[in-house]
């Protein structure tokens, strides 16, 4: 029986390094089965402005994701009924989205999309942790995925007059005579100009634009406009500013937010958030001034600025720059190891497990307590704490330890691609399969020393390596910075 070598074994075709790079920014991992779909579609920039696209992409695979958590799919005032009754708590149904989102990102094919929500749903942070405006999360991070390749004025507009995040940031209980200014703050500080652009008065016009959109709080929890509620009498911010005498301010708030999105410092914010978590932590001021003006001329449209970044210099030569935080991850594992995942029935199966996986590593989806959301920096996830325990999921998932219910692993035998294949061949494979590149002298190293096998060494079904030493060889792969990274 013959002994296959690197010369005579190739598995699929690659992407190229480029095309890897970019496919996998804009993905949470790129699987063989990824690899194919980019190639059928004419490679990884017409991939990408597929993906730009998401109603040109079938996803039937996320289709009935949402009803393994049934109180995803019910009205605000029943699930507060719920919570009351002791039937079922708001922290609950959370962590059930937390979960869901999970198996988006895991089975998803418009990977962009999911990609740039997260995205989204961080920058215009409302967590799915709290009380009350729990009732209406869910329909929040609809809302942010509907609008997540639109307008950023539209879509600021549809998040802050949402009423998750009018419960949350306390507008839902301001009024003409006591405006709350939380909301008006934040929107200035972290959702559009940042800091620095406006002062303390800014602040309290801002406050009194945002007053008459409330919430139905502890009954119904029905979100309106209540034009008593609102405060008259000319308010500028900054260089926004309007007499403000009609009783009904639900246009002032649309011209108010439009004028902020439409802000060059909010282009100029908006515009680093997206490079650095695309390109880079210190991304230049030349690309951010690039992005920035490509915003405003295209009215603060989204998929320009996104076909003008991966278009950069600055993103191709930024391989391998960005650190895999908790949620990329978990997902990016479960995604290369081939796992199959059923619907729950029980606490212990994966699809509820997976929360306490990525909580291990530091952090659960959505789940960041603050109003500026959960960070998107390399040192934020970049602790030996954070190390450890992503080493700990991988080594646990490439034994198929744990999760260990509701769950289907690969065998050890199914990672051979023949029969009989000498190691470093078989490291070769794996580092195609697993990190879709091919194998360095590096990896084949970690693995010998990982294994105590030899480069040579020839691994057959029965070998004590497929017996019982696999999880080690395929947790090195997962271990490496290139896995680490995406």
């Amino acid at each position: 029986m013959a002994t296959y070598t690197p010369a005579h074994f190739r598995g699929d075709p690659l992407l190229p390094a480029r095309g890897r790079h970019l496919v996998g920014r804009f993905s949470y991992g790129v699987t063989p089965a990824l690899a194919r779909q980019v190639r059928r579609q004419g490679g990884p920039r017409a991939w990408f402005d597929r993906q730009l696209s998401p109603g040109r992409v079938s996803d039937p695979g996320v289709a009935g994701l949402r009803d393994w958590w049934p109180s995803l799919s019910r009205q605000p005032a029943a699930l507060w009924q719920r919570q009351v009754s002791g039937t079922e708590g708001g922290w609950e149904v959370m962590l059930d989205y937390e979960r869901w989102v999970l198996m988006r990102r895991m089975t998803s094919r418009r990977q962009l999309l999911e990609v740039m929500t997260e995205f989204w749903e961080n920058h215009l942070n409302v967590p799915a942790v709290g009380d009350a405006h729990f009732v209406h999360r869910t329909d929040y991070g609809d809302t942010i995925r509907a609008g997540a390749l639109g307008r950023f004025d539209q879509l600021l507009h549809a998040a802050v007059a949402h009423p998750a995040m009018l419960v949350y940031l306390d507008n839902a209980v301001s009024t003409a005579r006591h405006p709350n200014e939380n909301l008006g703050r934040e929107l200035l500080e972290l959702h559009t100009v940042g800091r620095g652009e406006y002062d303390e008065d800014d602040v309290k016009d801002s406050a009194r634009i945002l007053t008459g959109w409330t919430v139905d709080m502890w009954d119904t929890w029905a979100p309106s406009y209540d034009a008593s509620r609102h405060s008259r009498g000319t308010v500028t911010v900054m260089g926004f500013s309007d007499a403000n005498a009609a009783a009904d301010g639900r246009d002032l708030t649309r011209r108010y937010l439009r004028y902020l999105a439409h802000h060059p410092a909010t282009a100029a914010r908006l515009a680093r958030r997206l490079a650095v978590k695309f390109v880079g932590d210190d991304p230049s001021d030349s690309l951010v001034d690039r992005l920035a003006r490509v915003y405003l001329d295209h009215h603060t449209a989204i998929v320009p600025v996104l076909r003008a970044l991966v278009s950069s210099a600055e993103f191709r030569d930024a391989v391998g720059a960005k650190v895999r935080d908790p949620g990329e991850d978990l997902v990016a594992t479960y995604r290369a190891l081939g796992v199959s995942v059923a619907r729950p029935t029980t606490g212990k199966d994966a699809a509820n497990q997976m929360l306490w996986q990525v909580a291990d590593m530091g952090t659960m989806p959505f789940s960041w307590p603050r109003p500026d959301g959960q960070p998107i920096d390399n040192q934020s996830w970049s602790s030996p704490s954070r190390l450890l325990a992503s080493m700990n999921a991988h080594l646990a998932m490439s034994g198929g330890w744990w999760p260990s219910e509701g769950i289907t692993y690969r065998s050890p035998r199914s990672w051979l691609p023949q029969d009989r294949v000498r190691f470093d061949v078989l490291v070769d494979h794996l580092s195609q399969r697993l990190l879709h590149r091919r194998s360095t002298s590096r990896l084949l190293r970690a693995c010998c020393e990982a294994t105590g096998l030899a480069p040579g060494e020839v691994i057959t079904r029965d070998h004590p390596l497929v017996k019982w030493g696999m999880p080690r060889l395929l947790s090195t792969f997962l271990d490496s910075p290139a896995f680490l990274t995406r």
